[in-house]
Parts: structure tokens; sequence; C-alpha cells
């Protein structure tokens, strides 16, 4: 009974990691989010010059969650190990009086993993260059975390669901 118990909980963890749509690698860093754009799109932004975060975060940002971070997001509870949230961030052109999408500049990705990520709240972040998948996160504590640590009252998220 007991190997049966263990054997139905790898499953159900393997399987865990499917639905979310990320992969994970040895080192536990955070996998490219396959899917994502069927997921909830729950928010959307343009960042424009004259922002403070323009030179980093200048563009329009497109917010995702996968079903776990949706249901967190509405209920407005913490976010369970499994949330993932996107962050895709494209450049912003104008085109014939209209604000456009250009090229993406950054897909950044937020993981719950309670365990996993304990020195960042919680929270594994992940960023690809462009259409790639080269990662630009060097150092997530740094380079994410410090920035997100002031909303730990909303676990550590920016984005809310807009009724």
């Amino acid at each position: 009974m007991k190997k049966q118990l263990i054997g139905i909980m790898a499953i159900a963890v393997t399987l865990g990691f499917f639905s979310t749509g990320i992969t994970w690698s040895k080192e536990n860093k955070v996998g490219y989010p396959e899917g994502y754009r069927d997921w909830t799109h729950v928010k959307a932004m343009v960042i424009q010059p004259g922002h403070p975060l323009y030179g980093s975060f200048g563009g329009i940002h497109h917010i995702y969650a996968n079903d776990s971070a949706l249901k967190a997001m509405k209920d407005g509870v913490s976010y369970p190990d499994g949330a993932v949230l996107i962050f895709d961030l494209l450049e912003a052109k104008t085109d014939n009086n209209a604000i456009v999408e250009g090229d993406r500049k950054v897909l950044g990705v937020m993981v719950k993993d309670s365990t996993k990520f304990k020195d960042t709240g919680g929270w594994g972040f992940e960023g690809f260059k462009g259409d790639s998948r080269e990662r630009v996160v060097t150092d997530p504590k740094t380079m994410c975390f410090s920035c997100h640590e002031p909303q730990k009252h909303a676990d550590y998220v920016f984005s809310t669901y807009r009724q």
C-alpha cells in the first residue's frame, strides 16, 4: 500500500509539472513556458518614455497566468506551488497613430515552488531573451526578487486580476 501511495504521488508531481508547461533542469532553473499564450491573459500595460522603468522595461507588457495562478489571483490569496506567471515584454512601436507590438524583448517567468526557491519568497525567476531560449537572469535574487520584495503583501506579485 505504501509503495502504491508513493507511486501515485510521484505520478501526480510529474503530471503537475507537465500541466504548468514548465520543464525543470537538473539545476532547478525555471524552464521555458511552452504554450503560455493559451493561458489566461490577465493584464496589459505600456511603459513609455518618461516612466522610471522605461530604460529596462519600456514597451508593451502582457501578463499571462496558468490555472493555479489565475485562481489565486481571482481569490486574492497566496499563490500555491505550481502557479506560473508570464511577463511578455514587447517593443512598443507607433504606426498610423497607434501603438503596436514590435519584437519581443524578453519573456519573464515566475514559478511558485516554496521549497526550491526559499531565498526568493518561494518564487523562481527567469528571463528569456527575445524569441530565444537564451537565459538572461544570472542572479534571480538581485535581478528580479529585489524589485518584487516590496510586494510581499501580495505574495511578491505586481499584477492583479481585473474583473
